[in-house]
């Protein structure tokens, strides 16, 4: 129904006024969800047990989509075995100039160059009070646009003091291309300062939290294996692979129409395959050494399963959700659980 009726109408209009037009009606009128779409599926054999977390199934929603931490219980209504919020930063921030989100009809992909927009951490910590214990919430965090270099960290620790009662999991987002000095915040050098100064006020919390580091599908190897060394040194949780892409090569989309959308951050099946590939090399290389959630480009149960293959322990959903609806969460969910069927057998 979705993809027949729903997309079609949706798709017509500005992607940004979709989205809050969607999130109204999840938020005002979420209870008819339960007549027109499936009926999630639950299984104790979809629960996985990840950096001392106990997920009810192994697909998330990936940052982005509430960055306000607005309807994290209306979306564990729909089947979600975990939600991410943010990218939260301390100061409310309007973002990039409009327009800024791009659909890619013919790749299945979006551009991005939202920067940020939200509404603080004030906000977000008060709607996290509204918080009915459905669903494991993570907690992407990130700096203000016009934060200065020295104060980078600063902003990071803010947040993560503020939303520390209130999530489950941290996300330390340092890979999106929308926001300024980017390239800094991927620096090796200025990742292990942050990981320490953030891990050093989570050993003092009574009840300490998973922190996370999210990478863009744009390192070299070099690169993954400076990641790979950073984890084990710092003892990091996990890794998120991965962020929004600066790539357009192998794009469907004319170079004029690319062009007139300009800079932003790819998202959707354009990156599926660099995304999985990074996984693998990650899992591979570190002898599966930490856990991983892979996001990019899964639109279908296959696309799911051939993170999970390569070495994710959980996925993430963002734009497939967009593109293919709710009913991804049950098919993806339902094809692990045909998986594990034979498996068993």
């Amino acid at each position: 129904m979705y993809k027949s009726l729903i997309r079609p109408i949706l798709f017509k209009f500005d992607p940004e006024e979709v989205h809050h037009f969607t999130f109204s009606m999840l938020k005002n009128f979420g209870f008819l969800t339960k007549l027109f779409l499936p009926k999630p599926i639950e299984d104790k054999r979809l629960e996985r047990e990840v950096f001392g977390l106990k997920f009810k199934n192994p697909v998330g929603l990936a940052a982005g989509f509430d960055k306000n931490a607005v309807l994290f219980n209306e979306l564990g209504d729909l089947g979600f075995g975990f939600v991410e919020i943010g990218t939260v930063t301390p100061k409310a921030q309007a973002g990039n100039p409009k327009k800024r989100l791009f659909r890619l009809i013919e790749d299945g992909g979006i551009i991005n160059r939202m920067g940020f927009n939200n509404d603080g951490l004030k906000p977000a910590i008060e709607k996290l009070k509204g918080n009915k214990g459905k669903i494991i919430i993570g907690g992407n965090i990130g700096k203000n646009t016009n934060t200065t270099p020295e104060n980078y960290t600063q902003d990071y620790l803010d947040c993560f003091e503020g939303l520390h009662p209130y999530v489950d999991y941290f996300v330390l987002n340092v890979s999106c291309p929308n926001v300024g000095s980017h390239a800094k915040l991927e620096d090796v050098e200025y990742l292990r300062e942050l990981i320490t100064a953030v891990k050093g006020i989570n050993q003092t919390k009574v009840n300490p939290k998973p922190i996370l580091l999210k990478i863009a599908p744009d390192l070299n190897s070099q690169q993954l294996d400076e990641i790979i060394e950073l984890i084990a040194e710092t003892k990091i949780d996990g890794i998120v692979v991965s962020n929004t892409s600066v790539n357009r090569e192998g794009l469907k989309t004319s170079p004029e129409i690319l062009a007139e959308i300009g800079n932003g951050g790819l998202s959707g099946k354009p990156i599926r395959e660099r995304s999985t590939k990074m996984i693998k090399y990650l899992s591979d290389k570190s002898n599966r050494a930490f856990p991983i959630i892979g996001v990019g480009g899964i639109h279908s149960a296959k696309d799911a399963i051939e993170k999970l293959n390569a070495g994710a322990t959980l996925v993430q959903l963002y734009t497939g959700f967009i593109y293919e609806g709710p009913q991804l969460i049950n098919d993806i969910n339902q094809e692990i659980l045909t998986r594990a069927g034979r498996i068993s057998k």
